[in-house]
């Protein structure tokens, strides 16, 4: 059985041209073995139960007294667990703590800064080391929140880099941020380092992903993982996000969209990062022209099909921006939250709201600034817009309107008394006025 990274490498190897038998000699394994994963009969990590694992039930006492005690002695630990009911021999014990990750590391007794650093070379087209970086307080425009995350990626031999900015850190923004940062650097590498992050290999164990995986043989490279707390083992990409961190993201305007930004980006790796002159071995020459000595293969045609998907807030003119452009939705999705899915290489991008796909429009190019929109969306746009459409004039503000009749007739039922009859169109008679007054004035 193969490892993922054995699986990786063999068909990283292959991808180079070299024979099965090669490949079996090179990795220690058989033939049929090698030739059944390059074609997928047989699956890296896939392997029927053989039964319960023995050690299992000591794997809770195991983590708790090395966490007490991280330099307690294996052999100690043996004794205790023999009295517990261990049964398995002292090899099989120090084998399973170190598979396992059980024996946390004391930072405490070894400090980075007084260890030795070796010096380590890096042929030419033989490693791109990738990191991300966490950039706080973004454009408000953007709409991203309180962070915006950079995917850089460096050759390791000229120490040419570049980036792409992405509002989140999930598995499918690492694919096409992988795809696209290698397109920049000119190709692929035979190796692609990785620190511990979630979205390549299981942090515990340092173990590639199988979903991973096959990306990693999408584009036929071998993945070779960092241990922990060895940051200084990818120092060129390292040295990378520390200066696109102080001198690009640390001046950045506010007023810049997330394309420009990117450009920006691209423009000042090529103009002024490009150009910074390194002596490798006995050359001294610009970044860009040890580039060039890289011996990197063509990346594949199309980027490994994995599914991206962001949230979008509707515009009101019932628009949603997707890198750098605009796509109809219906009218009665205005200022509503929709997801915007793409299939990385797929020509078309789905919008969708509830998990139901209410739009599909043709992908236009990142930052073009254009317009997408659907003959219906724009029609039943327009008939909303009319309908709500009304020629009365508009109330003015200093206009006088005294209570009508209907508002003078629910005040009096308040009041708890009816309202007097009206005498409109009555005749009345003054002379009964003039004798009502006469009897006024007389004294009794």
């Amino acid at each position: 059985m193969l490892t993922q990274e054995d699986d990786v490498d063999a068909h990283a190897l292959a991808a180079k041209g070299w024979t099965i038998s090669a490949i079996a000699r090179h990795l220690g394994h058989d033939r049929k073995t090698i030739r059944a994963y390059l074609t997928g009969g047989r699956a890296a990590g896939v392997r029927a139960s053989a039964g319960d694992d023995p050690f299992e039930r000591f794997v809770d006492y195991t983590r708790a007294r090395l966490a007490e005690d991280p330099h307690l002695w294996a052999t100690t630990l043996h004794d205790e667990l023999v009295a517990l009911g261990y049964v398995q021999s002292y090899p099989t014990l120090t084998r399973q703590i170190r598979d396992r990750g059980l024996r946390p590391a004391c930072e405490t007794c070894r400090p980075a800064k007084v260890r030795p650093v070796a010096i380590i070379e890096h042929p030419a087209g033989e490693e791109t080391q990738w990191d991300w970086v966490e950039l706080p307080d973004p454009p408000a425009s953007w709409g991203w929140g309180c962070s915006a995350y950079l995917f850089v990626g460096a050759l390791a031999h000229s120490g040419k880099w570049r980036a792409v900015l992405a509002e989140s850190m999930d598995q499918p923004h690492v694919i096409d941020a992988l795809d696209r940062v290698s397109r920049e650097l000119g190709g692929l590498t035979s190796v692609w380092r990785f620190d511990r992050m979630a979205t390549v290999c299981h942090p515990a164990t340092g173990r590639i992903t199988a979903s991973f995986a096959g990306v990693a043989k999408h584009y036929g490279v071998s993945v070779a993982i960092c241990p922990p707390r060895h940051g200084n083992r990818k120092g060129v990409v390292e040295k990378a996000n520390h200066v696109a961190a102080q001198r690009w993201w640390r001046t950045l305007g506010d007023d810049v969209t997330i394309e420009q930004a990117q450009a920006g980006l691209d423009q000042i790796c090529a103009e002024r990062f490009d150009q910074r002159v390194r002596v490798i071995g006995d050359v001294r020459a610009p970044v860009a022209a040890h580039a060039e000595r890289e011996r990197l293969r063509a990346v594949p045609p199309a980027p490994y099909p994995a599914t991206l998907g962001v949230d979008r807030r509707v515009t009101a003119n019932c628009r949603v921006a997707y890198r750098g452009n605009l796509y109809s939705v219906p009218p009665e999705l205005a200022h509503t939250t929709v997801t915007v899915t793409a299939l990385l290489g797929a020509p078309t991008i789905d919008i969708a709201t509830g998990g139901v796909v209410i739009a599909r429009h043709h992908l236009a190019p990142d930052g073009a600034g254009v317009s997408v929109a659907d003959h219906g969306h724009v029609t039943a746009l327009n008939t909303a817009a009319l309908a709500a459409f009304t020629d009365a004039a508009p109330h003015r503000s200093k206009q006088r309107i005294p209570p009508g009749a209907a508002a003078q007739a629910a005040a009096q039922q308040l009041r708890g008394t009816d309202p007097q009859p009206s005498t409109s169109g009555e005749v009345v008679d003054l002379a009964a006025y003039a004798k009502a007054a006469n009897g006024r004035n007389t004294l009794q």
